[in-house]
């Protein structure tokens, strides 16, 4: 049973933030974290603007703060949970030989949506937008863990 989750994003400040706390707000009862591939950002906040979109929502992002994504997080989770192809690439990079856990996109869980990637609001602005789809693949991920 799938009962912790580790969302990635790249720099961890928007979309895998946002997702832990959407996906922590429909299922409280599992293990829920996020990461980043990038270094970049670790222990600042989410950014702002995603906080403030969230916040609009009902989630509150203010006491997350960005992670970097490392080989023992493979141990840690039983499921990993990705925002890109690159993320996924970046993640599966330090899998190690024999390790079995599970990389999924978060679009898988939001077919409805046609997306193959939660697009970077950091770069397109659209926190809206990349929440919308945060929203309708937290509910689809909730759907398949029963």
């Amino acid at each position: 049973m799938t009962s912790r989750i580790l969302f990635v994003c790249l720099g961890n400040i928007c979309r895998s933030p946002t997702a832990e706390a959407v996906m922590r707000h429909h299922r409280p009862d599992l293990e829920i974290d996020s990461a980043g591939t990038g270094d970049w950002h670790v222990g600042a906040p989410p950014y702002g603007p995603m906080q403030e979109a969230a916040a609009r929502r009902g989630y509150d992002l203010s006491a997350l703060r960005a992670r970097h994504f490392t080989p023992a997080d493979f141990d840690l989770f039983d499921l990993i949970v990705v925002m890109d192809a690159e993320n996924r690439a970046a993640v599966e990079r330090q899998r190690a030989n024999g390790q079995a856990t599970p990389v999924r996109l978060f679009t898988e869980f939001a077919p409805a949506a046609g997306m193959d990637q939660v697009p970077d609001p950091y770069y397109t602005r659209d926190f809206d937008g990349a929440l919308d789809l945060i929203e309708e693949a937290a509910q689809g991920l909730s759907r398949a863990l029963t």
